[in-house]
C-alpha cells in the first residue's frame, strides 16, 4: 500500500469516529464550505450563473446519504424535483446528479427506483439528464441495475458513475457502453477491501487510462472526472492525436478545487463540468474530499488557524 493510499484509510477510520464526526459538524461547517456551494437551491443556482458565464458546466447534487426512513427518501425526491424545475426556470446549464441511497436502496430497492423514476422523468421533460452517483460495493450492482432498467422503460437521459479501484469494473463497463449508457468515470473515493479492489495507485491509474481509452476509441462519450495532471495531460494527448474532437468528451471536476484550471480548460474550448454539491447533510461528502490527498487536509487546517 502506498503512501497516498495509506493516507486516504487513516482518514476515512477516523472520520468514522463518533466524536471526530460530532466536533467537525459542531465546528466545520465554515471550512467544508469551500467544497458546498451553498445550504440552499437557490444558492446553488446563483452559483451555478456565475461558474455558467466562465464557460464551466454543473453537475448540481443535494447531499444526502445514509437516510433511516423511506420518508427521509421522499423528502428528498421532492426537494430534486424542485431541483430538476429550479434550473428549468433558471435557464442555467446543469444537469443532476443523486444517490441512489439518498432515494431509499437500503432500505426498500423497489421505492427508491420509483423515486428516481420520477425525478429522471421531470428531467426527461426539460431534456436535462440525470446522473446515478455509484456509491461503495454494496450498492455498485443494484446501482447498474437500476440504470439498465431506466434505460429499457425508455428514460435513456439517466446515466451512472464507475470507479477504476474496482476488479469488476472493466467488465462493467462494456456491458454498460454496450446499453448507450452514459458514464463518468472516477478513480473511487470509498475504504474498498483488496480482495474487490486495487489497493496501488499505480495499478488504479493503469485501469483508469484503460477505461478511458475504450470510450475514446469507441467515439462513445465520456465524462473523465479527475484533478490528476497527468490523466488531463495524457488525455488531452491521447484525443490531439487520435484526432478526437474537443466536444466528444467532457472532463470534471469538484466544486471548490481548482476553478481556476477549470475555466482555463473551458477557455480552451474543452467541455468542463463542476460537480457542485449543496445542502446541510455535509459531512460525508466533506471527509471524502479530505481523504483525497494531503493538499485538501493541509488546505483544510490552514484555513482553521487563521
Amino acid at each position: 500500500m502506498d503512501g497516498t493510499e495509506l493516507y486516504r484509510k487513516v482518514i476515512l477510520t477516523v472520520s468514522g469516529n463518533k466524536f471526530v464526526k460530532w466536533l467537525s459538524i459542531k465546528y466545520g461547517r465554515k471550512l467544508a464550505g469551500r467544497f458546498i456551494a451553498g445550504d440552499t437551491l437557490d444558492e446553488a443556482l446563483d452559483e451555478i450563473e456565475r461558474l455558467n458565464e466562465k464557460g464551466i458546466l454543473v453537475t448540481l447534487d443535494h447531499l444526502g446519504e445514509g437516510i433511516t426512513t423511506l420518508d427521509e427518501a421522499a423528502g428528498y425526491r421532492e426537494e430534486y424535483l424542485k431541483l430538476v424545475e429550479g434550473i428549468a426556470k433558471r435557464g442555467v446549464k446543469s444537469n443532476v446528479s443523486l444517490k441512489p441511497t439518498q432515494m431509499g436502496m437500503a432500505l426498500d430497492p423497489e421505492k427508491a427506483y420509483e423515486n428516481i423514476k420520477l425525478v429522471a422523468k421531470k428531467a426527461k421533460e426539460h431534456r436535462n439528464f440525470v446522473r446515478l452517483d455509484m456509491e461503495d460495493s454494496p450498492y455498485t450492482q443494484a446501482t447498474i441495475d437500476m440504470t439498465l432498467r431506466l434505460h429499457q422503460e425508455g428514460l435513456t437521459n439517466v446515466g451512472t458513475v464507475m470507479q477504476a479501484y474496482l476488479f469488476r469494473t472493466e467488465e462493467d463497463v462494456k456491458n454498460l457502453m454496450h446499453a448507450g449508457v452514459n458514464l463518468r468515470l472516477v478513480k473511487g473515493a470509498y475504504k474498498e477491501p483488496g480482495t474487490i479492489a486495487f489497493q496501488q495507485k499505480r495499478e488504479v491509474i493503469d485501469n483508469y487510462k484503460k477505461l478511458i481509452k475504450m470510450h475514446l476509441d469507441q467515439g462513445a462519450y465520456v465524462a473523465i472526472a479527475s484533478h490528476d495532471d497527468h490523466i488531463i495531460d495524457w488525455v488531452k494527448v491521447f484525443a490531439e492525436q487520435s484526432r478526437i474532437d474537443k466536444q466528444e468528451f467532457e472532463f470534471q471536476m469538484l466544486y471548490g478545487l481548482r476553478m481556476n484550471d477549470q475555466a482555463a480548460l473551458a477557455q480552451d474550448g474543452y467541455r468542463i463540468r463542476c460537480y457542485m454539491p449543496y445542502g446541510t447533510m455535509w459531512y460525508p461528502y466533506f471527509t471524502r474530499r479530505l481523504a483525497e490527498k494531503p493538499a485538501n487536509l493541509m488546505m483544510v487546517l490552514k484555513n482553521m488557524f487563521k
